[in-house]
């Protein structure tokens, strides 16, 4: 795949520095601050899982990473690069790349032709693209389609596809751009347990390349069977950052969020995870 541009200032940056570095960053709407003063560090080839209850920040906070919506205050580092101020484009064309709520896609496109538009523009922004695609992105597109399990669909319209399917193929489309970092938000909405249990066994196929993720979940269980390490916030602040272990444990998690039975319920799914992590 064609490789993101990166500067002199990147290639200096030691793979232990974090990939990415968010440092007090705030976002206001009129008087509310829908993101207050939150910084995390994320590692190369971490999963992050970013939790808590409706209206506290979470997608607000994917927006200022990826340049939707820029913090009112504070700064956000990507490879070391600051990138508070960068436009969506910008920020996608150097390594990032991000899915959404919604199923976004062209539904009048086929599943390949969705992957091959996300791969012409994913690396840079051209202004004649060509009146034909050639051969090495039709190839690359099939390629992520196979990964994520919908070679056997790449010729059906986006609009006839199954919840799941969109789901994979939005997915598709960030991850054929080639991103360092990939951000999820709320992957598994909507979705059975079984599709839930398909679904995740691609971000461990996605992750076991190399790739970064955060992902933004509410549904607990698959929270915490992927994340390494897991951030939970309210009102805009965090109020737990450690591992999924501790999770069940925190007082004010449990308060705030989980609440007892959902606590003891998530705690065998996270000793499940954590006996397969030592293996």
């Amino acid at each position: 795949m064609v490789a993101h541009s990166t500067d002199d200032k990147e290639k200096q940056q030691p793979q232990d520095a974090p990939l990415l570095s968010i440092g007090s960053v705030s976002k206001f709407f009129g008087a509310l601050a829908a993101v207050d003063s939150l910084s995390c560090e994320l590692s190369r080839g971490e999963v992050l899982g970013i939790g808590g209850p409706n209206g506290a920040g979470k997608t607000t906070l994917f927006d200022v990473i990826s340049g939707l919506s820029p913090a009112s205050r504070g700064q956000v580092l990507f490879e070391g690069r600051d990138i508070t101020r960068d436009s969506p484009e910008s920020i996608c064309h150097r390594g990032m790349a991000r899915t959404f709520q919604l199923n976004a896609g062209f539904d009048t496109l086929t599943a390949q032709e969705n992957v091959e538009v996300s791969l012409i523009y994913g690396h840079t922004s051209p202004i004649f693209p060509g009146f034909s695609i050639g051969s090495e992105v039709r190839e690359k597109s099939a390629s992520v389609l196979e990964m994520v399990g919908l070679i056997d669909h790449r010729n059906a319209l986006t609009a006839e596809l199954s919840v799941l399917d969109r789901k994979l193929l939005m997915v598709a489309t960030a991850i054929v751009t080639q991103p360092r970092l990939l951000l999820l938000d709320e992957p598994v909405g909507g979705l059975t347990t079984t599709e839930m249990d398909a679904f995740q066994k691609v971000v461990h196929r996605i992750k076991r390349t190399g790739v970064t993720i955060v992902l933004i979940e509410h549904v607990m269980r698959f929270l915490v069977s992927l994340s390494d390490r897991v951030l939970i916030m309210h009102h805009g602040q965090k109020i737990y950052e450690g591992s999924p272990e501790e999770l069940v444990s925190d007082e004010t998690v449990v308060d705030v969020y989980l609440g007892k039975g959902a606590s003891e319920r998530l705690k065998p799914v996270i000793a499940e995870y954590s006996a397969r992590n030592e293996h």
